[in-house]
């Protein structure tokens, strides 16, 4: 059950896996937001305090590699932070911090959203390297769905202080 709109495709699909063995998120300049490698503090292609001096200079966004499955074929795709926010419920900064006092977050994530039902747009990549389809879109097709960090704080037993 598809639906083809130009370059993307419509497709109601679950979740297989997720791969956590590689970080679910990457580093980026908090101003052009280009990627920066992890012993990287600063921005080579701009001066961040020029910018915005109240900056810290880096922030994370995720990148999720997961295996989905439509009717009739298993994808892997990747999601980036606009979409994995709506999976896990929080910003890439947040769920970092939260997996550095608990390690096996990732993991538990990974569990916590395998066999869920989405309707998903997927787009093909721009760039010429990428290898895998693009999630631009999700929508959770189960009323009682839950973003993951909910299930992780609960089962972990975190309070949220507002």
């Amino acid at each position: 059950m598809t639906a083809m709109e130009g370059d993307r495709e419509s497709l109601m699909c679950a979740i297989v896996a997720v791969d956590h063995a590689n970080n679910l998120c990457y580093r980026v300049c908090s101003v052009c937001e280009r990627s920066l490698a992890d012993t990287t503090s600063h921005c080579k292609f701009c001066d961040h305090n020029a910018c915005n001096p109240g900056s810290s200079g880096t922030k994370r966004l995720f990148r999720i590699l997961m295996s989905i499955a439509s009717d009739t074929k298993v994808f892997v795709v990747v999601c980036f932070d606009r979409v994995a926010r709506v999976l896990i419920g929080c910003s890439a900064d947040e769920f970092f911090d939260f997996s550095k006092l608990h390690p096996f977050a990732a993991a538990t994530a990974g569990n916590v959203l395998q066999g869920e039902m989405f309707r998903m747009t997927l787009s093909r990549p721009k760039n010429g390297n990428a290898q895998h389809l693009r999630v631009v879109s999700v929508v959770p097709l189960r009323s009682g769905f839950r973003p993951a960090i909910l299930s992780l704080r609960e089962l972990y037993g975190v309070r949220v202080s507002s």
